[in-house]
């Protein structure tokens, strides 16, 4: 049923329990740039976040004021619903196995409260492997979730493969697509974007939008740094015009690169935790990419600065507290900061 190769599902429980730093490291940038100077005289801001799921949270979560006020601070915040919304998981055992994934519309409110995300402001990419995780009928359930809490969605075969989304003034082009799948293909592709080539999904759908950015679920699981074929793929989005570029699916925070104008964050980490409640600590590393975006006539689409922002996801009772890196203390903040050195060399709190 999934597409997995036999090296990928091998590896999955060794790189879970201990997450790697193996890999090229070459070539990546430093986790915040201004790229334009002067700054523009206006502009928008668009905050990426990570997968988000019920897995490791029975509960809404608690979240710092400081994050809460930098996902505020965003005209639009996007993010990957790795969880189906339905009222009752039609895969009773592998949900409460944690092997598939289901959360119910009232948590996710109650969660989008919590950390400060409004409804209005939200996009939601439903491309990832365990969207239909509770079926075809779980799919459609979600669909239909998300519409009645008014939250934007990519990522669906429905609309297109590029879909337009306005950000202030801007008009912003995504195109989310997974390389993975946890169902039939034929079911899942006539549900889900599994297009990752932008010389199919560019024509004629690539106008009229002042950025192009890609919404990728892929590379492997627990892996620091992408693989060759990862950076490859992104080279091609580069070269087909593709601005910006946010991954997911490594549930561990991978390096940023710069591409000619082209700006790639190969993995967020998860925003909410997804794979299993009790999780390593490397794994519980997340971060938010905040990308300011110039409105100027002159440099209108284009990128002028962009940051990550860590926060580390720490289990309490039956849910996840969200707490800024710079706030960790003890041998947990230590070791949180030297992982983060090893990803990101010349790093800056």
């Amino acid at each position: 049923m999934s597409n997995y190769p036999p090296s990928y599902k091998l590896s999955w429980l060794p790189r879970f329990l201990k997450p790697s730093l193996g890999g090229d490291r070459n070539g990546f940038a430093a986790p915040a740039t201004t790229l334009m100077e002067p700054p523009p005289a206006q502009g928008v801001r668009l905050a990426f976040i990570g997968d988000i799921s019920a897995v490791a949270n029975r509960t809404a979560p608690e979240c710092d004021p400081a994050l809460t006020a930098l996902l505020a601070s965003a005209d639009l915040v996007i993010g990957n619903c790795e969880s189906p919304i339905v009222k009752r998981p039609s895969a009773a055992v592998g949900t409460r196995l944690g092997t598939h994934h289901a959360m119910t519309e009232r948590f996710l409110a109650d969660a989008l409260a919590a950390v400060g995300i409004a409804h209005d402001k939200l996009v939601l990419s439903l491309a990832n492997n365990h969207v239909l995780d509770q079926g075809v009928a779980g799919f459609e359930e979600t669909v239909a979730a998300l519409g009645r809490l008014g939250i934007r969605t990519i990522g669906a075969t429905v609309g297109g493969p590029v879909q337009r989304h306005a950000a202030g003034p801007l008009t912003i082009g995504f195109a989310a697509f997974t390389l993975w799948r946890n169902a039939g293909e034929a079911e899942f592709r006539a549900r889900v974007s599994m297009d990752s080539d932008p010389a199919d999904w560019l024509r004629g759908s690539g106008a009229g939008v002042d950025l192009l950015c890609a919404v990728p679920h892929w590379d492997w699981e627990f892996r620091h740094f992408p693989r060759p074929a990862t950076r490859a793929l992104a080279q091609r989005l580069a070269g087909h015009g593709v601005r910006l570029i946010a991954g997911h699916h490594a549930h561990v925070v991978q390096p940023v690169e710069q591409i000619g104008d082209a700006l790639v964050a190969y993995g967020l980490g998860d925003f909410l935790g997804t794979a299993f409640a009790r999780q390593p600590w490397p794994g519980r590393i997340g971060s938010i990419l905040v990308v300011d975006v110039s409105t100027d006539a002159a440099t209108r689409g284009k990128i002028a600065a962009y940051r990550l922002h860590f926060f580390m996801r720490l289990a309490k009772g039956g849910h996840e507290r969200l707490v800024p890196v710079e706030r960790l203390d003890g041998l947990t903040g230590q070791r949180v900061v030297a992982r983060l050195d090893a990803i990101f060399p010349g790093r800056e709190d």
